[in-house]
């Protein structure tokens, strides 16, 4: 007995090298996640800024720098729940090949 269930279970290891298989994405998708929250979240960023600066007048540091901030977080909350789904996808797309 092999100590498997089924024999259509495969190895926990990569039979070409002999490493354990891992469902984490590869270094260079996981870099480009990063680098497109990062940039949603800075195009969020200018959004919020130019949104709250257009509607007021005088003295708006406070308020552009709220609009900033709400900006940048929501936007790059967003991006990264659009990046995690991808990359789950991403991984079940080559554990069914």
């Amino acid at each position: 007995m092999s100590g498997r269930y089924d024999p259509r279970v495969p190895d926990d290891h990569d039979p070409t090298n002999g490493a354990p298989i891992s469902a984490a994405p590869s270094l260079l998708a996981r870099a480009l996640a990063l680098a497109a929250i990062i940039i949603g979240g800075v195009c969020g960023g200018l959004i919020g800024y130019a949104f709250v600066d257009l509607q007021c007048t005088g003295d708006c540091s406070t308020a552009n720098g709220v609009g900033l901030l709400i900006g940048a977080v929501g936007s790059a909350a967003g991006v990264a729940v659009i990046v995690v789904l991808a990359l789950r996808a991403m991984g079940e797309w080559h554990a069914s090949k």
